[in-house]
């Protein structure tokens, strides 16, 4: 599968911004709902680290720095994975990647878990 990130933009302090990525099969047989997903972002100086995740099952799981104000949701129908980023801080600077594992549950590390990754999207925050 190729994932296709979109929505990065600009936006200032407290504001909002909603990511999505987009699963374009290379097989006919790719079944979105056999995969979970995640965010990960790469801020400049730092590791990339993982943002935000989601099973099979729907059961979510979020870094600290991001709990409260950023919501992952996956429609399989739609093959697409989306984050809601409210409340945005300038540390949420960075290039945000989706990435999707065929296993039922998706960590936030190690990134080995996961098989496919997406280009990124740039989200810049102004104080």
């Amino acid at each position: 599968v190729q994932l296709v990130e979109s929505g990065g933009d600009s936006e200032q302090a407290g504001g909002s911004v909603r990511l999505s990525c987009k699963g374009i099969p290379l097989i006919p047989s790719y079944d979105s709902s056999e995969y979970c997903m995640g965010w990960f972002r790469q801020i400049p100086g730092k590791e990339r680290e993982g943002v935000a995740a989601i099973d099979l099952d729907g059961t979510t799981r979020y870094a600290d720095s991001v709990e409260g104000r950023f919501t992952i949701s996956k429609d399989n129908a739609k093959n697409t994975l989306d984050l809601q980023m409210n409340d945005l801080r300038p540390e949420d600077t960075g290039t945000y990647v989706c990435a999707a594992a065929k296993f039922s549950r998706c960590p936030l590390a190690p990134e080995i878990w996961y098989t496919f990754w997406g280009q990124g999207t740039e989200v810049t925050v102004s104080s």
